[in-house]
This record gives C-alpha cells, structure tokens and sequence, in this order.
C-alpha cells in the first residue's frame, strides 16, 4: 500500500489496486473562518494550502468520508467530485446528506461494504468525552482488508477509547493511522489525539506501524509535528510513528 497524506485528514490511499481519497478538505488556504471557541480561532483555515493540485487528488476510485465536519468533507469537495464517484459514508444518514449534494452513488462503510476485493468494516470513536463529545456527533473509522495486502484501519476524528482498543485486538491491523493534532475546545479535553494517545495505540499494536495526520491544517489543534516528533524520539519509537508532511507518501 502507499498513504499520501494530502491535509488534515485527506489521504489518498492505494490499496489493492485502488485509489482511495479519505475526507476530502479541498478548499484554499483561508476559505474559512476559524472554529469558534477555540485556540487561535481568529485564524482561518485552512491554515495550510495543498501540496498537490485538487485535479490530481480527486483521481481516484472512490472516496470515503468518515462524518461531516467541514474539516473532512467541505464545499470545494462537494463542488470539485464527480456526482457519480463512488463515495462511502459512515451512516445511512450521512449518506442521505450527501445525496442532497448531489451525488449519485453512495453507500455506507457498514459490512458487507467492498470496493473491488477491498472489503470495509465499520468501526467505532469518541471525538471527546463528556458533553462536547457528545455535540461533536458520531464518528467513524474503517477497517480495510485486502488478500494482498496488510491490514489497514483508519481510526478516524477519535480519541484513545475503549472502541480503539477493541478494534487493535479484533482486526490485529499491520497499519494504522490516527488523527492527532490535540484538537482542543476551550475549557475541554482534546477532542483528537494527544501525544499520550498515540503512545496508548502503540501500546495496544506494538508491533504495528502508525501514521498520525491531522495536524497543523486547522486552528484548534495544538499539538505539532515537531512536539510529536520529540515525544516519539524521546519515548524510542520512531520507527514505529510516523508523523509525515503535507504531500508526503509513505510505502508499506
């Protein structure tokens, strides 16, 4: 497989002889205003531009959008996709909604999902705790396998929870990427995850390769990728985390 991190969340994923772009943030630097209630809220985001341009990145298969926080599927992705790419969504409600956009081929992630011999299992996060969980709305990973391939699970806007944890021990995947970023309302716990997070995953899948995006693309989150990067050097396990930039495709 090779993992492009383009922004954010966005990847574009060749696995199994497809490619895949995951929560498409296309918009320019700038597009937005920043997130109220919180750090640096008075800069917009994105606060990076692309590494590649939106005609490159949208040819692919097909698209899987993990929830509808703007930050993984926004307006330039609406307007830029093809209406009849294969777009796989968390929910049926998702699904719903980006069937109002406009698109005409649209399914769920939920077993028995499959793009080619790719098959997609569901799986679970909490983006937070407590009540700012809970107004952050449901939230997805996904689970790829491929008989050529290793075991791939795409863990999503989630923190280190029990629904992590549970899907390491049920799928044993070789690869897994994180959204880091300590993503932070003001006066709440971080709502992706902290550099203890990703220790805790490496923890639970020590002999896995973990890639964190999510960083340094929107205002609330905190942590950089040169804080990881010491962490990770300091706790011994730099080559187990990857922490890659902006454009940057790493092979496995």
């Amino acid at each position: 497989m090779k993992i492009q991190l383009i922004r954010n969340a966005t990847l574009v994923i060749r696995y199994g002889g497809k490619s895949i772009l995951v929560d498409p943030f296309l918009a320019e630097q700038g597009a937005y205003p920043g997130i109220p209630n919180t750090a640096n809220y008075e800069k917009r985001n994105p606060l990076v531009g692309l590494p590649i341009p939106n005609a490159n990145i949208i040819k692919v298969d097909a698209v899987i959008v993990t929830h509808l926080h703007s930050d993984h599927f926004d307006h330039a992705a609406v307007d830029l996709l093809p209406k009849d790419m294969p777009i796989f969504a968390q929910s049926p409600d998702d699904a719903k909604a980006i069937r109002k956009s406009g698109f005409l081929n649209v399914q769920t992630f939920e077993a028995p999902a499959k793009l080619g011999d790719i098959s997609f299992f569901k799986t679970g996060g909490q983006h937070g705790t407590g009540e700012i969980g809970k107004l952050m709305g449901p939230v997805s990973g996904i689970v790829m396998q491929h008989s050529d391939e290793q075991t791939l699970y795409i863990a999503g806007d989630t923190i280190w929870c029990n629904e992590v944890e549970e899907t390491i021990g049920k799928y044993q995947p070789q690869v897994i990427v994180v959204n880091g970023g300590a993503a932070q309302p003001l006066g709440a716990d971080p709502i992706t995850m902290t550099k203890e997070d990703i220790h805790q995953v490496h923890m639970a899948a020590r002999d896995s390769t973990i890639i964190v995006c999510h960083m340094e693309a929107v205002n609330h989150c905190l942590l950089t990728r040169e804080e990881l990067r010491s962490y990770v050097s300091d706790q011994g396990l730099a080559s187990k985390v990857r922490v890659p930039e902006d454009g940057e495709t790493i092979a496995l």
